[in-house]
Formats: structure tokens, C-alpha cells, sequence
């Protein structure tokens, strides 16, 4: 079905390229349309719609060409200054193809590769002191935060205004809104993820990296009312970055991750948290919600929040 929505979004695309200039100004820029449309039209639109019949050769060779199409408009236009939202068009469709053709050609999402080698589940080691987790969580902190929400931010930025596709002349009220109201979010999002980050590793005997995964089962602090605070956490305070430098995209980059960490990461976690802790945990997901924070048992059934469990971290 997306293979089929990009054949028909892409020979849209290409009439449009041929017959509205401002479409091929700001998608090719200077690039010749002909010169790009031989390639582009058997490779992108043709094996895009093949693809959508279930032709697994089909669906590598459209994947890979959309790949390697977004790679080069982004070297093209970060060059020039031409053609960012062909970029922008392109980079979605590249991930779209991606997950696509992985399902046609392996029946399935590999979303299981996310949590191999380094960001494999392993529980941390409990001869530890306290203070040696506290410590090499306020590292990955500085690290992840330092990554995240600074360097990657920035470079999108730095990407968009350069492609020309950001917010050329926000309007000052609504930069007089968005800046405060974004630097409010960020300072009390960190709060809450520091606030959850010494929780786990307190109370967990752990870090929050899957390398080094706490030792219990953690209901204490914020997660007393939601399961994932550091999840909530982060992606509130990459949106609120976003709104710092008023930059659309990367509201949509911290939105994308928040769906990547929601969709592929979670069930997996979760997974591991039910084979290790058993009806703990099962007991703690009915009474907790993810994202939404709930105050009270609805039941009287799930784990009290005030009592945080300390199960073993063997399996039960």
C-alpha cells in the first residue's frame, strides 16, 4: 500500500516538476528535469509501483534509490542553497521506503536490531554502590543530552535555514510566545528527567542505558504516575529546543523520535521487564499508564504506587 501511494505521489510529483515551474524550482532547483527523470522515473515511480505488487526485487531497487536520491539533493542543496524541500520530500520517503521494503522483502520489521550489540538488555552489575550508578547515569545524561539536544538540534538548524525550508520571518509575537514558553518546558522536562534518572538509579540499582538496566523493578518518584517519564521527559524537551530556535523541523525530529521510541523500542523493553519481574510488572502496566499520568489505582488492583517493588531481577 505505500509502495502504491509513492508510484501515484511520485508521477504526480514529476507532472508537476514539468509543468509548474515554482514545483521544480524549489524540489530539483537547477538540476535538468530530463536529466533527473530518466533515472528517477523507472527507479522511483516504475519500481516503487512494482514494489506495490509485491515485487521484492522491486522494493530494494525503489528503497535504495530513494535513499541514495535523499542523500544526494542533501549534499546538492547544502552545497547550493537549492532544492530543500525536494530534500525534505525525499528524506520522509527514504524512511518510508525503508520500512516498506522491509516488509516486503522480509515479511516483517526488524525492529529487534535496535536493541543488539551496545543497546542490548543487560542488568547492571549490583556489586556496585549506589553512588557509582548515580554517577555513571548523570554521564550518560551529559552525554545523551549533550547529543540530542544540543548537537543534532543545531545541525538540523543549521540544515534547515541553509536548504531555506525553515520559519524565514517569524512573526514577533509568536517568537515572543514560542522562546519563554520554550525555555519553561525545557528547564521543568530536565527536572523530570533528572528527576527519573536518579529514581532508577536509586531505587533500580541501575542506569537507564539497556547496557546497564536496573536490577528492580522501579515504581517509585514520577514513575508512581507514568511508566516512561524519561521518554515523556525527552521528547518534551526536544520539542521545546524546537521552539527555542524556532525550527519546525526539529519539533518534527524530537515528534519522529517519540514514535521510533514508542513504536520499536517500548514493546521490546517492556517485553523484558514482563520476563524478568512477571506479575510485578504486569501488575504495575494495568495500574500505570504510558504516557498519560494517572494518580490513582482505577481497580485497586495494580502495584501501589508509594510501595516500589524490589524484586529480584531473575526471572520468577
Amino acid at each position: 500500500m505505500y509502495f502504491a501511494v509513492q508510484a501515484l505521489g511520485g508521477a504526480a510529483w514529476w507532472v508537476g516538476v514539468f509543468l509548474v515551474p515554482g514545483v521544480r524550482e524549489i524540489t530539483i532547483g537547477s538540476l535538468h528535469p530530463v536529466a533527473v527523470a530518466v533515472f528517477d522515473v523507472p527507479l522511483f515511480v516504475v519500481g516503487s509501483a512494482l514494489a506495490a505488487g509485491g515485487i521484492r526485487w522491486a522494493a530494494v531497487v525503489s528503497a535504495g534509490w530513494t535513499v541514495l536520491v535523499a542523500v544526494g539533493l542533501a549534499i546538492f542543496a547544502t552545497v547550493t542553497t537549492e532544492a530543500g524541500w525536494g530534500v525534505v520530500i525525499m528524506g520522509a520517503a527514504a524512511i518510508g521506503s525503508g520500512v516498506a521494503g522491509c516488509a516486503v522483502v522480509l515479511r516483517r520489521i526488524p525492529t529487534q536490531w535496535v536493541v543488539r550489540g551496545p543497546f542490548a538488555f543487560r542488568v547492571a552489575d549490583r556489586r556496585r554502590a549506589d553512588s557509582s550508578h548515580v554517577v555513571l547515569t548523570f554521564v550518560q545524561i551529559a552525554a545523551f543530552w549533550g547529543l540530542f539536544l544540543a548537537v543534532i538540534p543545531l545541525a538540523i538548524h543549521f540544515l534547515e535555514e541553509r536548504w531555506r525550508v525553515g520559519v524565514t520571518e517569524p512573526h514577533p509575537a509568536l517568537s515572543a510566545v514560542a522562546v519563554p514558553l520554550g525555555v519553561a518546558v525545557l528547564v521543568f522536562a530536565s527536572a523530570l528527567g533528572i528527576w527519573s534518572a536518579v529514581t532508577m538509579s536509586t531505587w533500580g540499582k541501575g542506569t537507564p542505558l539497556p547496557s546497564a538496566m536496573p536490577n528492580h523493578l522501579v515504581v517509585a518518584g514520577p514513575y508512581r504516575w507514568v511508566r516512561n517519564p524519561m521518554a515523556l521527559a525527552g521528547i518534551a524537551q526536544g520539542v521545546a529546543v524546537g521552539l527555542i530556535l524556532s525550527s519546525w523541523l526539529v519539533v518534527v525530529y524530537a515528534l519522529a523520535g517519540s514514535l521510533v521510541w514508542n513504536l520499536v523500542v517500548r514493546p521490546h523493553e517492556e517485553a523484558d521487564l514482563e520476563s524478568r519481574f512477571g506479575d510485578d510488572f504486569r501488575r504495575y502496566r494495568r495500574a500505570v499508564r504510558c504516557w498519560l499520568p494517572r494518580f490513582r489505582d482505577p481497580d485497586g488492583n495494580g502495584v501501589r504506587p508509594q510501595e516500589p517493588v524490589r524484586r529480584d531481577s531473575g526471572n520468577p
